[in-house]
């Protein structure tokens, strides 16, 4: 069998080869593309292997942030509680869920991952490179908070690939076609990058990760209309409900049931949380 043969993979790690796979690219896109004079090359090597955000300037910088940009302690027992959280998810919660309930074990699951990754172990990599003077912004910034749609994902929701597609994609459609266009390429582009991260393993659902993204843009519309405006649905608790409808509402067609069948369940079960 054939290392390439992705066929006669487990999809749980089709998924993850996919997933570092795409991730290595906008590595490269971003390192290739960004040219800062001083950049040493231990900081490129941190970069491609040791810092999962995409701003290669800001990383680069040989200057040191300001001290009041560093992590207080207080902010480091905040990341090291989101990681424990996920590890007591993955490792303790999904085995508490019921066989019967295979779906609620997963997105138990699923969540426990966002908690020990994104929120926990991503935060902790911020916090240590912010300490050494590293301009390392974390990638989550506060979700829940967010008042509209447009908010959450523009500054609060994996900003590593928001900096990415404002780079690349929503500037330069932007600056060529309009606004409009930017905002469609965007989440086009996020819908095909999780069709093959989702769809593609599961070897189903496809089409419904994409359907996810364009009820994003069309939630970005709406709360930007005139309608929006007078209703309120970018601003204060009308903005959060209507943040939480739109990014939450339809989140099982993103991770829709073939991928938790095909993947989560196994992968859950490969790594023994269950």
């Amino acid at each position: 069998m054939s290392l390439f043969e992705l066929s006669h993979w487990p999809p749980w790690v089709v998924m993850w080869a996919i997933a570092a796979g795409l991730f290595a690219i906008c590595k490269w896109l971003t390192w290739a593309r960004t040219i800062v004079p001083g950049a040493s090359k231990w900081r490129q090597f941190a970069y491609w292997f040791a810092w999962p955000g995409l701003d290669a300037k800001a990383f680069f910088d040989p200057r040191p942030i300001p001290r009041e940009r560093r992590p207080s302690t207080g902010e480091w027992v905040f990341a090291f509680v989101k990681f424990a959280l996920g590890v007591a998810l993955v490792c303790g919660v999904v085995r508490l869920v019921p066989a019967e309930l295979p779906f609620v074990r997963a997105w138990v699951g699923m969540a426990g991952v966002v908690f020990l990754l994104h929120f926990g172990t991503f935060h902790l990599l911020s916090c240590a490179w912010r300490t050494c003077g590293v301009d390392a912004k974390p990638i989550m910034n506060w979700p829940l908070v967010s008042e509209s749609v447009s908010e959450f994902w523009r500054k609060r929701w994996n900003l590593a690939f928001r900096d990415l597609a404002y780079r690349f994609l929503f500037r330069p459609l932007t600056a060529r076609f309009g606004a409009l266009a930017g905002l469609a390429g965007g989440f086009l582009v996020s819908g095909i990058a999780h069709e093959l991260v989702i769809s593609v393993p599961a070897r189903g659902g496809y089409g419904l990760p994409t359907l996810y993204f364009v009820i994003q843009g069309l939630g970005m519309l709406v709360e930007r209309s005139k309608f929006g405006k007078r209703a309120g649905l970018g601003e204060g608790w009308r903005g959060h409900m209507f943040t939480a409808l739109v990014v939450i509402g339809p989140a099982a067609a993103l991770f829709h049931p073939p991928f938790v069948r095909e993947v989560v369940l196994p992968f859950l079960e490969a790594i023994g949380a269950y």
